[in-house]
């Protein structure tokens, strides 16, 4: 039976429909925000595997029919994931997986499928709670309800879920999701806005956070299933007493070894001795593989509180550094020739290469996806190859880790960036990740900004980035904040919490947690320590370069821009385009608009042009030629033309490329011409009068008439 449930969110309508779609699933919600409408189903497997983790699967599926699309390609269907559903994926995966038991072993399937995208109602907050609610209602041992709002900010006042026109006038964007009773997840973008402003920013909009899950717990009171029992993974209490007493005391001396490989090849010792050992003790057992297994969970889990145990009761972190201390930092530019801009930051053993690439407009990214932007002048690649930690593994497309990596860079530069007329380029960065110990997403940004200083590309200031971390005690009464997290601790903490910015504010903000929420005082301490931190990171970038450089580099394209009148630009195109063709062609000295060496041109709806090549020269006679053919005939005015074809009713003539006049047979000559093939051929110099255009847009010239004007001046002399 239909139920229908509804809630006023800022103004706007949510509307929850349970009980018509999908009933063969665990639970399914169709959550309605305005236009936008989200089919969630969950999915829980019978028996638990026998994998040493939670096999939680998040999906959120777009369909290019939600907005009245067609997908491209031959295929004409919807292939793999935009990188804005893999985003919005993990960005649902994110807040819900600490709200289950990390013993449980069952696989669970959230399917967020997109069915109706209204622009101004955000299909990826609905999603988020269609999963929350879904996972509430259903039979799951799911310890929610957790929910999820974006904030912004315009004239000093906060709003949630702005629309279309109010995210392009927001001074930040901040996906904030939460319990009732604390902020476990965010992801943010901003213009430089201060950390008090951020805080204020995540407060109000746990405000609205605490309302939602209300209005999920309330559904669920009506109509959620009695939670089934499952069987959790366990350990033996006396296995568990036997590993600790075996392993505990020289776990917890790994940690007063300096370097990253050391310590982690003493930890790896000292795992091997303890499997070892037990092998040997269990040798006779049946369940030998089950025993060894748990073995290894249980030196994991005494490696994690060997670190808790250092830094919240010692104060002291595996490196030996001081909680708001950073690794040493190094910063270079210039360190590829070819490249437009190049730049190598490195933080402890956290080593990022950045480059900047320059290229036309018409080189920007086309976005197939379910937002209003169809394109993409600014991007950020993150690329994390296995190499970097001292392992082998797999080469591939991109995964979920390295596009949201990618994705945080791209929005922490993208504040700063010139707008497209201060700067007509695509910009593309590429981060390579050389060596890493945590935080390789924040050295991205800072060798990234670098490289576009040093590509010349005129950001608005410099910005860096810093990853902050949280170890709390076993009754989470007692915390500590870490400055620079290394891999060690944000692999065993409680907390990622990456910020970026330049010295007058925050760019982008992002927020992870492994425990089920942290409270405003964590947050304010943790933007303040992290403030401290990315000021002493932006000293050493300036360091190696002071501001952006005044010139590009000698292999980046060179530009001029001019406008030409936008009903013209058809006539630079020409007929299938034939007449841009020509002049690429012709100005470039190649035989291929497609070889490496064609000028570049792109034309835009308001009659600007922007041409790209490293050769002045080559910019120079395109944009003469451009000229040439948009370059207005002015009625009555004597030209030198050529001839360029002869017909029996005239002659067609040539005032300069791309404009041509007819010269009717009535007026090649004062006297009367029978066959105009007598008196002309194609090649021949005349001077011909504009005598304008027709009805149909044809000009046409005269010849008579200049001949009219000499007789007149001869006979006057």
């Amino acid at each position: 039976m239909k139920k229908v449930y509804n809630y006023d969110l800022y103004g706007k309508k949510l509307s929850v429909e349970v009980g018509q779609l999908a009933k063969q699933a665990d639970s399914s919600v169709l959550v309605r925000y305005g236009d936008t409408a989200i089919l969630t189903a969950t999915v829980m497997g019978k028996n638990a595997i026998s994998q040493d983790f939670f096999p939680l699967t998040v999906l959120y599926q777009e369909r290019l029919y939600s907005v009245g699309k067609i997908p491209g390609g031959f295929i004409k269907r919807e292939g793999r994931p935009s990188e804005q559903a893999t985003l919005t994926a993990r960005l649902i995966d994110r807040p819900i997986r600490p709200m289950f038991n990390e013993n449980f072993r069952n696989e669970v399937q959230v399917v967020n499928t997109v069915l109706s995208v209204d622009p101004d109602n955000s299909p990826e907050m609905t999603a988020l709670f269609g999963s929350s609610l879904a996972l509430c209602i259903s039979d799951i041992p799911f310890d929610g309800p957790v929910a999820g709002v974006v904030v912004g900010k315009i004239g000093g006042e906060y709003i949630i879920n702005p629309d279309t026109k109010q995210s392009e006038e927001s001074e930040l964007l901040v996906t904030v999701a939460g319990t009732k009773d604390a902020i476990c997840m965010v992801e943010a973008g901003a213009k430089q806005v201060s950390e008090k402003v951020m805080l204020g920013a995540l407060m109000f909009g746990h405000e609205e956070i605490k309302k939602l899950c209300e209005f999920q717990e309330s559904i669920t009171k009506e109509i959620g299933k009695e939670k089934i029992s499952v069987d959790l993974a366990t350990i033996d209490p006396e296995l568990e007493k036997l590993v600790r007493d075996y392993c505990t005391e020289e776990m917890f001396k790994c940690f007063s070894i300096s370097g990253k490989l050391a310590q982690y090849d003493a930890i790896e010792k000292v795992k091997v001795n303890t499997i070892g050992y037990f092998t040997t003790l269990y040798k006779d057992s049946p369940n030998l593989d089950s025993i060894l297994n748990d073995v290894s969970k249980l030196v994991y889990n005494i490696e994690g509180e060997c670190v808790r145990e250092l830094i919240t009761k010692y104060k002291k972190r595996p490196d030996g550094r001081a909680l708001d201390e950073i690794r040493p930092l190094d910063a270079e530019v210039d360190i590829l020739a070819r490249t437009h801009g190049s730049a190598l930051f490195t933080r402890g053993e956290t080593q990022a290469l950045a480059t900047t690439t320059l290229g036309a407009l018409g080189e920007h990214q086309i976005l197939d996806g379910l937002g209003l932007e169809d394109t993409k002048r600014f991007m950020l690649h993150y690329n994390f190859p296995s190499f970097c930690v001292g392992e082998v593994g797999r080469y591939g497309s991109p995964g979920r880790r390295e596009i949201g990596h990618g994705a945080l860079g791209e929005r922490a530069l993208l504040q700063v960036m010139p707008s497209e007329e201060e700067f007509p380029y695509t910009v593309r960065v590429v981060s390579e990740i050389l060596e890493s110990n945590g935080s390789s997403s924040q050295a991205s940004i800072c060798a990234g900004c670098m490289s576009l200083m040093a590509a010349g590309v005129p950001i608005k200031a410099p910005v860096a980035g810093i990853a902050m971390g949280l170890i709390t005690s076993k009754d989470q009464k007692k915390y500590s904040i870490l400055t620079d997290i290394q891999g060690l601790e944000d692999h065993m903490g409680d907390m990622d919490f990456k910020v970026a910015g330049t010295k007058n504010g925050i760019t982008a903000l992002q927020m992870d947690i492994k425990i089920k929420g942290v409270t405003e005082e964590i947050l304010k301490k943790a933007l303040q320590q992290a403030k401290k931190a990315r000021l002493q990171v932006l000293d050493v970038m300036l360091d190696a370069i002071k501001e952006p450089r005044k010139e590009l580099s000698k292999y980046a394209p060179k530009i001029a821009t001019f406008n030409i009148n936008p009903d013209k630009i058809k006539d630079v195109i020409g007929k299938g385009g034939d007449m841009i063709t020509k002049i690429i062609l012709e100005a470039s000295n190649v035989k291929s608009v497609n070889d490496k060496d064609a000028v570049k041109v792109d034309l835009e709806d308001d009659g600007r042009v922007i041409i790209y090549h490293q050769n002045q020269e080559i910019i120079d006679k395109t944009k003469k030629m451009i000229e040439a053919v948009v370059r207005e005939v002015e009625t009555g005015k004597i030209y030198s033309g050529r001839i360029v074809k002869v017909e029996n009713f005239g002659c067609f003539v040539e005032l300069w490329p791309g404009c041509e006049g007819l010269c009717h047979v009535s007026q090649l000559d004062s006297k009367r011409v029978e066959d105009p093939h007598d008196m002309f051929k194609v090649g021949d110099e005349i001077m011909v009068k504009a005598l304008g255009y027709d009805s149909k847009g044809r000009l046409n010239l005269s010849r008579k008439e200049t001949l009219i004007k000499n007789d007149s001046k001869k006979k006057k002399d």
